[in-house]
C-alpha cells in the first residue's frame, strides 16, 4: 500500500480515531518483493518504517539487496543493524504470516482497505474513505 497523501490525510484528520495496520501482501512473481517487505519491518526497528515504505515504492523496481541498504544509508539507518536483519530473515516469519492471512481471506489485490470489515480495493480519493469511516464513526455513536 502506497502511504500517500489520502492514507496520512486520514490519519491526521481522524487522530485518536481510527488506526493503520498494515500488511505486507508481497508478490510471487515480481524479484525482489519479499526482501523488500522484510527491508520495511527491518526500517522499522529503527524508527523508519514509512520512509522506507515511501523510498521502496519511488525507486522500484531497483529493490536489490545492495540498493536496500543503500536506501537504509539514506534514511539515515544503522545500516549494520539494518544488514543483519535482512540478512538473517529476522521478519520472514512475519511477512509469511501476513502472506497467509491474506490467502486466508482470498485477497488478491493491493492495496486493499478494510474498515470495520468493509472491504474497499484499490487506491481512493480521500472522500470516498471518509465517507465511510464516517459512517463508522457514527454508527459506532463516536
Amino acid at each position: 500500500m502506497a502511504a500517500g497523501p489520502t492514507v496520512k490525510q486520514l490519519l491526521q484528520t481522524y487522530p485518536d480515531k481510527i488506526r493503520l495496520v498494515v500488511k505486507n501482501y508481497p508478490y510471487k512473481y515480481r524479484d525482489f518483493s519479499k526482501i523488500s517487505a522484510e527491508a520495511s519491518l527491518a526500517a522499522r526497528e529503527q524508527g523508519k518504517y514509512w520512509e522506507m515504505h515511501d523510498i521502496l515504492i519511488a525507486r522500484s523496481p531497483k529493490l536489490d539487496r545492495a540498493s536496500l541498504i543503500a536506501y537504509a544509508g539514506e534514511l539515515g539507518l544503522d545500516v549494520a543493524k539494518f544488514t543483519e536483519a535482512i540478512d538473517s530473515g529476522r521478519h520472514a516469519k512475519d511477512v509469511e504470516a501476513d502472506v497467509q492471512l491474506a490467502e486466508s481471506i482470498d485477497l488478491y489485490n493491493t492495496p486493499t482497505f478494510y474498515i470495520n470489515g468493509r472491504q474497499v480495493v484499490g487506491e481512493r480519493p480521500f472522500d470516498y474513505f471518509k465517507k465511510i469511516i464516517d459512517e463508522e464513526l457514527n454508527q459506532a455513536g463516536r
